[in-house]
């Protein structure tokens, strides 16, 4: 049951009479019920395996996707007394391949534990004389979309793959006329052979944040289909990239 607060309070109530009066009016249990599929995307997020297993039913697709991204599994064979050895892509066939999608840039990022990158995001290309929001219905309508009128080298496109530790990863579309859908997930780096070890494509337009799980670093490779352009990076929210110093460092600094 949950109070007003929408808190769950504790049940049984009649376990916790040894404690006093204001502890058992604080006791709340975890709800441990499963809640739909389209509200665990959102919050608190679903483990990347489910999200690929998803990607095959068009309902889905239609109901809770993210127009433009992808995300497929990826096998990682384990070397024995070795480690672990992973395709990244091919240019020829697979999924970058279905999409018309090869990267101009390939580059790395360490995040380290307890850190995050804030949520940024692309500008999508818009072709003159196009209405933003009537360019993106065009591009998403239906079942076949013709990937060839995707402007990958006129905007930046990702493609992320992760090779070390546990990452979660926030999308959220921003692009005129679509819905404003989240998708949050968990994905493993190669380091965690297993169903959840996937490769990511976000489009232009959609906002991304990524925030490292547990207590290892997370090293990912990703490409994107234009090279560095600083004026690319729009920022949102990012300001847990610029944490301040503790009050009292800001003081001693400064003289005071």
């Amino acid at each position: 049951m949950k109070d007003e607060t929408g808190k769950g309070k504790a049940s049984n109530e009649g376990l916790w009479h040894g404690l006093t009066g204001e502890a058992r009016k604080s006791l709340e249990n975890k709800d441990y019920a499963s809640r739909p599929f389209a509200e665990r995307l959102v919050e608190p997020g679903v483990m990347a395996g489910e999200l690929v297993q998803t990607a095959s039913d068009p309902k889905q697709v239609h109901e809770h996707w993210i127009p433009g991204v992808e995300i497929f599994l990826r096998k990682v064979f384990r070397q024995s007394h070795r480690g672990t050895f992973a395709e990244c892509a091919r240019q020829t066939e697979g999924p970058l391949h279905r999409i018309g999608l090869w990267p101009r840039q390939w580059s790395t990022s360490r995040i380290y534990a307890g850190s995050a990158k804030g949520i940024h995001v692309h500008p999508p290309h818009i072709p003159a004389g196009r209405k933003p929001a009537e360019w993106f219905r065009s591009m998403y309508a239906g079942n076949h979309p013709d990937f060839r009128a995707r402007p990958y080298m006129q905007e930046q496109w990702d493609v992320w793959f992760f090779l070390q530790g546990t990452v979660e990863v926030i999308l959220i579309d921003l692009r005129e006329g679509l819905p404003r859908r989240t998708m949050r997930f968990f994905a493993d780096g190669e380091d965690k052979p297993g169903p959840h070890n996937v490769g990511v494509v976000v489009p232009a337009g959609v906002g991304h944040g990524l925030r490292v799980e547990g207590s290892q670093d997370a090293i990912l490779v990703y490409g994107t289909t234009t090279t560095f352009r600083p004026e690319f990076e729009g920022r949102i929210a990012s300001d847990v990239e610029t944490k301040p110093l503790p009050e009292s460092w800001q003081k001693f600094l400064g003289g005071k």
